[in-house]
Parts: structure tokens; C-alpha cells; sequence
């Protein structure tokens, strides 16, 4: 897992081949023009989904994981708390994977939390159990999904 500031995501662009197109998208989109939904960036392998984001607690959002694809998550307008645990100590799987959608929740709650501020990102890769959107209110963010 990655917290840091958009000013230093050069810093990442090594670690992975998409990272750079993902910043830069990220950096120089003027997402008060912008609708919700899906932007394809490079097919599959990378998109954004942009998102509208209601109300939720520690309690009610869930854990989860995603297994072919990395999450490079950025809050817009509000502070935005997310719940981390290795992937590997969550011990209560809701469903089984769904290979379509990506994703596996948990029950498992967060071993830590972490604020992520308007002006910074996350990245969660398939070891970081994570539990996003933890705010009160409604708040657009941005997920971009990066194929490993």
C-alpha cells in the first residue's frame, strides 16, 4: 500500500508500466467537466471509474481485495478514511472471488486506517485488504483500475 501526495507520484511511475498514463490522467483531467462512469484509457488494462460516494462507516463498508487488477484510489473533494489489512490475515470471505467484477469482500474489519486528503492517492495492490470510502456525505473520487 501507497499513501502520498499527486505532487509525487513520479516518484511511483517505476513501479508499474501504466503508472505514468494513470498520473497524468489523473493530474491534468478537469474532473468538474467530467460525468460519473467509466473511462477506458487503455482498454482493460487501465480505466477509471469515477464515482459519487455516499455515506459510510467503519462498520458498514466492507473489506476487500481484487486479484488481476491494482487500485489507484483519490478522493476529490472531502477527506476520505480508508481501513487497511493484509490480504493475507483476512479470514472472512462474504462471496467467493467474482473473476468478472474482480472482487472479494470480507467481514474482517481493518488492523489500521488511514486518512486519504483531497490532493493525495492511495494504491492498494492484491496484498492490501482495503475498506475505502469511509466519509460522511456524498463525495465524488476516482478508482483507476491498473491490470498487473
Amino acid at each position: 500500500m501507497v499513501l502520498d501526495s499527486l505532487k509525487n507520484s513520479a516518484k511511483y511511475e517505476s513501479l508499474h508500466p501504466a503508472f505514468k498514463k494513470a498520473f497524468e490522467f489523473i493530474k491534468n483531467t478537469d474532473w468538474s467537466q467530467q460525468e460519473p462512469g467509466k473511462i477506458m484509457l487503455d482498454g482493460q488494462d487501465l480505466f477509471v471509474n469515477y464515482a459519487v460516494c455516499k455515506t459510510k462507516t467503519a462498520e458498514t463498508a466492507k473489506m476487500e481485495t481484487h486479484n488481476a487488477y491494482l487500485d489507484i484510489q483519490v478522493s476529490l473533494e472531502k477527506d476520505e478514511v480508508m481501513g487497511y489489512t493484509p490480504t493475507c490475515d483476512l479470514k472472512q470471505p462474504l462471496d467467493a472471488y467474482n473473476a468478472e467484477k474482480d472482487i472479494t469482500f470480507f467481514a474482517d474489519k481493518a488492523q489500521n486506517f488511514i486518512t486519504v486528503k483531497p490532493g493525495q492517492f492511495a494504491i492498494f495492490w492484491p496484498e492490501d485488504g482495503h475498506q475505502p470510502g469511509i466519509a460522511e456525505g456524498e463525495w465524488k473520487k476516482i478508482i483507476v483500475k491498473v491490470k498487473l
